[in-house]
């Protein structure tokens, strides 16, 4: 019984060890009025937003969308910041699950353009 348990409690911390190793971070910097990368390619896969306010005098935040939806209910919501971003600082979105596709990612606070995101 002793090495059942045992068994299960290292097959159970494997999988949140590879899970934990599955999200990966994309960094992205907002300058006045743009995002300084214009166009990301990602695979399919689970992934955090850091977005850094670079010397911008006001907040900022992060949108992603499908590539032509508009509106706020086409927003992808884990997407968004968890604090809008202070001037020289960052935020981190929750975990985002995209798949392949084209998405649209801006700011509109800063206000900056709609650039292209591809997942393959």
């Amino acid at each position: 019984m002793k090495k059942t348990i045992i068994a299960f409690i290292l097959i159970l911390g494997l999988s949140f060890a590879t899970n934990a190793q599955q999200v990966k971070t994309v960094a992205l910097e907002q300058t006045n009025g743009e995002f300084t990368q214009k166009q990301i390619t990602l695979s399919e896969g689970t992934y955090i937003f850091e977005i850094a306010n670079n010397g911008i005098d006001h907040n900022v935040g992060f949108v992603l969308v499908p590539k032509g939806k508009k509106g706020i209910k086409n927003h992808i919501k884990n997407a968004y910041v968890r604090t809008a971003v202070a001037t020289n600082k960052k935020s981190k979105s929750k975990k985002v699950s995209l798949k392949k596709g084209v998405y649209e990612y801006f700011c509109p606070l800063n206000p900056t353009p709609r650039y292209t995101l591809v997942v393959q």
